[in-house]
């Protein structure tokens, strides 16, 4: 089975949507609220802080609704590789962030596991979260934009914008 020709009036359903520059350049926007929250660089709350958690979403919807042939995919991919670069944020701050005391098992496990292990678990337990995290958050982003794009085209408008995936 081919696939139909660029141009043909049929959707080009390889590819993520966008770039993978401009998808890179996405999750690479909500990478600073992970750097300011971990090292305490902006107060909490402050208008600071919502803005750099909020103004990258709003710039990653804006951009998949106008740009993206496949608005959802675009950003879960965003999404999976921003949860990538907050668990790396997370490990590398992991020091500045718990100082002399970082967090131990406690319960039935306190003083169970070989020495370093509680904290090799918290931080895969990290990775994971962050992983989800960034994910969910391209999920969301990304029904949010495929919703505006549906809801656009609805009322007889065109998007994306541009004709190009990769």
């Amino acid at each position: 089975m081919s696939l139909p020709a660029r141009g043909s009036g049929h959707p080009d359903r390889r590819g993520i949507g966008l770039p993978v520059l401009a998808v890179l350049g996405l999750a690479a926007l909500a990478v600073p609220r992970a750097i300011a929250h971990d090292l305490d660089l902006v107060p909490q709350p402050s208008m600071a802080n919502t803005l750099l958690a909020a103004v990258p979403l709003v710039i990653w919807v804006v951009v998949a609704v106008l740009w993206s042939r496949r608005p959802l995919l675009s950003l879960v991919v965003a999404g999976g590789i921003y949860g990538v670069a907050l668990a790396v944020v997370h490990n590398i701050s992991w020091a500045a962030v718990w100082g002399d005391t970082p967090p131990r098992l406690g319960g039935n496990l306190t003083g169970v596991l070989a020495p370093g292990m509680d904290e090799t678990l918290l931080r895969g337990a990290t990775t994971v979260s962050s992983l989800l995290t960034g994910l969910a958050t391209g999920l969301i982003c990304g029904l949010i934009a495929w919703g505006v794009q549906a809801l656009v085209r609805a009322n007889g408008r065109v998007l994306p914008l541009r004709s190009g995936d990769e």
